[in-house]
């Protein structure tokens, strides 16, 4: 195992402040609770080759506020996802040509700069993806390569994120590139599983023929995520909420979108190894995590008994929009 110790002691003090405020997190706490995590990881026998650095266990403590029984579970719920979905969460690897042109294209890429709240800025830019050329599978892997990097920053493991979507430009056919149960599964247990602090979430130029998509999103998040959901009806709106210095010059910016892109690809460039390192990982049972009893485990996955009406209503709605 890699003891890398030490490694936090170089944060900023007043990035400490905000940790010791919003997460309870102080030296003594994260030691110990560092100390815990890594023992418990080491005697696990459904766990093999699970890194033990601070950044990456701080991951789980700092977004579960160092409760370690929480922190243990969310360290099982991550694994099991790129467990049950490899084809959307392992070989994220910037180089391959269908996810390298995602990027190139500005599908989703993580702003230089940091908003006011030293948060780094998500922008999702539907323009950037052909449903013609790419799949949700292409679309999943975008989305999981974003986060994986980011999440190896210890500054956003505090600070959180902010994100900011822009709907200009989709068709149906952006609509009809996911199958609506997959896409709900794997959204909820996302949210469930992907250890960041999703702090705004704003949206853009969202098609009057996508809000019932939107309020299907709402209801499959926790209360706390669904109030920080907040669409806007133009850019100027938006800019009263979102720091300017944070979107790209086509979104009311400064900078130009393709040179936020270039530095996004540098910066993956000096994370691709850890990124695919962590594909050594692996979680030989998910025995390890909590369910109450079946039952109840369906209806937290799912959102309760109405859940399979919802999803063939959402069907509907998905074919329907695919033969407008």
């Amino acid at each position: 195992m890699v003891q890398d110790q030490g490694e936090t002691t170089a944060l900023p003090e007043a990035l400490l402040k905000i940790a010791k405020r919003e997460l309870r997190e102080d030296r003594c706490t994260r030691e110990q609770c560092l100390e815990q995590l890594r023992n418990w990881v080491a005697k696990n026998e459904d766990l093999q080759n699970v890194r033990c650095d601070d950044t990456f266990l701080l991951r789980f403590l700092r977004a579960k506020k160092f409760s370690v029984p929480m922190a243990e579970q969310t360290l099982l719920k991550y694994l099991n996802i790129r467990r049950t979905f490899p084809h959307m969460s392992t070989q994220l690897d910037y180089l391959e040509p269908r996810l390298g042109d995602l990027i190139d294209q500005g599908y989703i890429f993580a702003v230089p700069q940091r908003d006011k709240h030293g948060r780094r800025v998500v922008v999702i830019n539907a323009k950037g993806l052909n449903p013609k050329i790419h799949t949700s599978c292409d679309q999943a892997k975008a989305h999981f390569l974003t986060y994986e990097c980011l999440m190896e920053d210890q500054e956003t493991q505090i600070t959180g994120l902010t994100h900011v979507g822009d709907f200009a430009g989709v068709t149906t056919a952006h609509v009809t590139n996911w199958n609506p149960t997959e896409f709900a599964r794997i959204f909820k247990w996302g949210e469930q599983s992907l250890p960041m602090r999703h702090k705004e979430i704003h949206l853009i130029n969202v098609p009057s023929t996508l809000k019932w998509l939107i309020d299907f999103v709402k209801n499959r998040v926790s209360s706390k995520m669904k109030n920080r959901l907040i669409i806007y009806g133009s850019e100027k709106e938006l800019m009263k909420c979102v720091d300017q210095g944070c979107l790209p010059q086509e979104m009311g910016g400064k900078m130009p979108m393709r040179e936020m892109i270039e530095l996004w690809k540098q910066e993956l460039a000096t994370k691709r190894d850890l990124i695919l390192g962590l594909d050594k990982s692996i979680l030989l049972s998910d025995r390890g995590i909590q369910r109450k009893s079946s039952f109840n485990a369906e209806k937290a996955s799912t959102g309760g008994p109405n859940f399979v009406s919802q999803i063939e209503s959402i069907e509907g709605s998905f074919r329907k929009l695919e033969f407008d």
